[in-house]
């Protein structure tokens, strides 16, 4: 979600019944610090702070978490050992990311208190399994017995009550709050993801760290840079900095990176966070009862 979860979208989620995070990916530590105080006086309501753990300012981005007294730290692109201690003696709520059953085992080691399972149909950054959410969420399931928030291609109630189903008792969704109202992302970029459609994404950049790109003139070049054998440096080059910044946050839809989730070609219109919400729960509702009738009705016609 960098660029796209600041202050205003974490407050929104967190005052409409959700758990809203701040994503430190693409802030420095001065700008962390600042969203912090912001989304406090936005919200009575509990936060969080997304961190990727190869951040290069990190050390000083626990600091600030420290010192602004925020209670829940979602971890991502790293070792969880790395942190998890550490937070958790300052009584703070540890959640790791994942892409696989082996990883998650890792969390369960480092003393993490819920995961984070992200199948490969996610937006931005993706796991080099590239295992399907459908597959990963029973998968982690058996692995371990920790709270299991499943992520990646869910946007819709009847999405969370499948991943219920499969063993998460809860989800993490970026892509469609990324497309709302209160979004930090560029009008442009939310315009181009709101009207995509099956295919306009593709994981890229798998020499480096795999990322799920909108189809667009850069990310045609990195696929024939890939194609063509490009090594890592190579590709480091063409990426340069600021690619994300470039297409999110500043809406350049020809030259910057375009990262999104496979579930956009699932959505057309910029909502609020609150009517994504109230969307979630009346689908998850109307699952359970079609689920519900469906077992009534399958049960009621066995006959032994």
């Amino acid at each position: 979600m960098v660029w796209c979860s600041g202050w205003k979208l974490a407050s929104a989620v967190s005052n409409a019944g959700g758990l809203g995070l701040l994503g430190a990916g693409s802030m420095h530590p001065e700008m962390l610090q600042e969203h912090i105080r912001k989304c406090q006086k936005a919200t009575p309501h509990p936060f969080g702070v997304n961190i990727p753990l190869m951040y290069p300012e990190v050390e000083r981005l626990m600091e600030i978490i420290i010192e602004e007294n925020v209670k829940i730290v979602f971890t991502s692109a790293g070792n969880p050992k790395t942190w998890t201690a550490y937070l958790k003696e300052k009584g703070i709520t540890v959640v790791h990311v994942v892409s696989s059953s082996k990883f998650a085992l890792k969390c369960e080691e480092a003393g993490v208190d819920a995961i984070v399972a992200e199948g490969f149909e996610a937006g931005g950054h993706n796991g080099r399994e590239e295992t399907s959410t459908l597959c990963l969420i029973p998968a982690v399931r058996q692995a371990t017995g920790l709270p299991l928030i499943a992520a990646g291609g869910i946007a819709t109630g009847e999405a969370i009550a499948a991943v219920n189903a499969l063993g998460a008792e809860g989800v993490q969704i970026g892509t469609r709050f990324a497309l709302t109202r209160e979004s930090s992302a560029h009008p442009d970029f939310k315009q181009r993801c709101l009207n995509l459609h099956e295919g306009d994404t593709q994981l890229l950049l798998k020499q480096l760290a795999p990322t799920r790109l909108v189809k667009s003139p850069f990310a045609e070049a990195v696929e024939e840079a890939e194609k063509r054998g490009a090594s890592p440096d190579e590709l480091r080059t063409l990426l340069g900095h600021g690619r994300a910044k470039k297409g999110i946050f500043e809406g350049n839809l020809q030259e910057g990176e375009l990262e999104i989730g496979q579930v956009a070609s699932l959505l057309r219109k910029e909502e609020t966070v609150k009517e994504v919400i109230d969307d979630l729960m009346q689908g998850y509702t109307m699952a359970l009862k079609k689920l519900s009738l469906l077992y009534t009705t399958y049960t009621n016609n066995i006959t032994i």
